[in-house]
């Protein structure tokens, strides 16, 4: 943060030149470093202006209504205080987000309503979800693109020319065919074959470029499947992991679209959401990278099926392998390496596969039959 708050008046001046002046893309790079070079006589003024580690945070989160926003805003909230924590999305949400907390329409292909959202609202951390998932990014490249990009470079600009701590997530997805399957590090090729993949690497390299050229604070946590009761699948590759307790506890019968021994890494939300908030939280001389792995567990439809079958015996699993799916899947790693992450900042897991399965079918047992719903007996 140091170094952000240094360059501030810098980064100010230089995206201007970045998104206003008419030279050239390497003219306004070479304009940048002539800024910083003059910035010394300016470091005075500007460390008066540090906020205090005592302050709370102002949180924006984008893309708040999918899996993982509305649990983190809520987690953020119980620390920081409901009114320092905003939920945005382009969807209308359902009455209860609304009495939870501050909720703002947000675009993130909108950059003017975006930067108006940040000052407006002196925001400090952003958090950046908005993004199309593996499979439904591959049905819909343009589109895909034009999130998971063009969202994406008006996201680092704001956090860059304003001074934000900024978070954006990763994923399993970021791996390729050529990449080490069991386990991957943090530092190998990469190379993915999804548009979701792709779109998740030029965001890993762009925001490292950033922190080390300007000082952004940028920081970013390759997520493995998340697996949640709170929203429906979304289109990603390892939703089966989230539907199967959904149909276990329903009809009985789950169809899974990946072959039976198909291992990939796996989290409890819960874990995903705190994983998420201490590296947030963690001082940035604790660091050694700007994007860590983070894994819990790794396992098979068929291993988690066995797990489900000693709370619910019946459940039946047919496989009927999608090839657009499965293809991704076999491009993906089978496990993580988050030794960095133990290690820099003290991540560890609390959710194996046997206690996620056990709350899982609880939680999604108590959602039903409050509900009015039909379900099976453990």
């Amino acid at each position: 943060m140091q170094r952000c708050v240094h360059a501030c008046a810098s980064n100010i001046l230089g995206h201007l030149l970045w998104r206003q002046c008419a030279l050239t893309r390497s003219q306004c790079l070479s304009s940048l470093g002539r800024f910083s070079r003059q910035m010394s006589s300016w470091r005075q003024l500007e460390n008066s202006n540090v906020p205090s580690s005592q302050e709370k945070p102002k949180v924006l989160i984008t893309g708040g209504l999918g899996q993982l926003g509305m649990g983190l805003a809520e987690m953020l909230r119980k620390q920081y205080g409901t009114d320092n924590v905003i939920l945005s999305d382009i969807k209308k949400p359902p009455p209860h987000i609304f009495r939870s907390g501050p909720f703002v329409y947000a675009d993130v292909l909108d950059y003017k309503h975006l930067r108006e959202l940040i000052i407006n609202n002196q925001i400090t951390w952003l958090v950046h979800y908005s993004a199309l998932l593996s499979a439904v990014g591959e049905a819909n490249v343009a589109l895909a693109r034009k999130i998971n990009i063009t969202g994406l470079h008006n996201v680092l600009d704001l956090a860059l020319e304003n001074c934000l701590r900024l978070f954006v997530p990763s994923t399993i997805g970021a791996f390729g065919p050529s990449s080490p399957r069991d386990p991957v590090p943090d530092l190998c090729v990469q190379r993915p074959r999804t548009i979701y993949g792709v779109s998740k690497v030029h965001g890993e390299l762009m925001g490292e470029y950033l922190h080390h050229k300007h000082g952004l604070d940028f920081r970013c946590l390759r997520y493995p499947g998340v697996i949640s009761v709170n929203t429906p699948p979304g289109g990603g590759t390892t939703d089966y992991a989230v539907q199967i307790f959904h149909d276990a506890l329903s009809t009985g019968h789950h169809e899974c679209y990946l072959r039976p021994d198909t291992r990939l890494p796996m989290m409890h939300i819960s874990d995903c959401h705190r994983a998420t908030v201490e590296f947030m939280q963690a001082p940035e001389c604790q660091l050694s990278l700007r994007t860590y792995n983070i894994a819990a567990m790794s396992f098979t439809p068929e291993e988690v099926a066995q797990e489900i079958r000693k709370h619910l015996p019946q459940l039946k699993v047919t496989y009927s392998p999608d090839s657009v799916r499965q293809t991704i899947a076999d491009s993906w790693p089978v496990r993580f390496d988050d030794s960095n992450a133990r290690r820099d900042w003290g991540w560890a897991p609390a959710f194996g596969l046997e206690e996620l399965v056990s709350d899982m079918l609880h939680t999604i047992r108590s959602k039903r039959t409050s509900e009015g719903l039909h379900v099976n007996s453990l």
